[in-house]
């Protein structure tokens, strides 16, 4: 809830910054974590990395051993490769209607290092992706975007805001967020860390 409120007037203010009419629209694209996820093990050297891990006894964290551990099939790969373009077909027609799309850049605040991404975010199972459900979509499309500080949730923790254009129009989106940037200057907040870590060491 944090996250939704502060990207809602986040999302206000780059309007207001470009000139722009804020629409609450959603491409037609469904969940695309799994097909994200099938990609990537179809791009990664995942006998490799097994057997680092064997030889360094090395640690990874749950996304990446559910990811080189699952048994893959031909056609899992397949149906990802499909996927993707059926992806690519609805973002064009998206951005055919929209110039940018705004998302929070994740769906909650920041979780502690090592702890696993949620599961259930307000009630809704999202499975390995529910940290980041927004970020897919760009990556399989080959789409531009960018993260920016969007602003603090109640307890102290940065919120961003992502940022999504059409294909190529990498400086409308820098263009964007550099508007919204000199619009909202983001909270300088190496100085509360410096005072943190000085009442620390008193």
């Amino acid at each position: 809830a944090d996250v939704l409120a502060v990207a809602k007037e986040a999302a206000e203010a780059l309007a207001d910054a470009l000139g722009l009419t804020l629409e609450m629209a959603s491409p037609p694209i469904g969940d695309v974590q799994q097909t994200f996820e099938a990609l990537v093990a179809l791009d990664t050297d995942r006998q490799g990395l097994l057997a680092l891990r064997h030889s360094a006894q090395m640690g990874f964290g749950p996304e990446l051993t559910q990811l080189l551990e699952r048994p893959w099939t031909a056609d899992d790969f397949t149906a990802a490769v499909f996927a993707r373009k059926r992806v690519v077909n609805a973002l064009a027609l998206f951005f055919g209607a929209f110039d940018i799309l705004v998302t929070p850049s994740t769906a909650t605040t920041a979780r502690h290092i090592g702890e696993e991404s949620p599961t259930t975010i307000v009630g809704r199972h999202g499975g390995s992706g529910a940290l980041t459900p927004f970020s897919a979509m760009a990556n399989l499309a080959g789409l531009p975007a960018i993260s920016i500080p969007a602003g603090l949730s109640a307890d102290g923790l940065p919120v961003g805001l992502q940022l999504v254009g059409r294909h190529l129009a990498d400086e409308q989106v820098l263009a964007a967020a550099a508007a919204f940037e000199a619009a909202r200057p983001f909270p300088k907040l190496l100085d509360k860390s410096a005072s943190a870590r000085h009442s620390l060491a008193d």
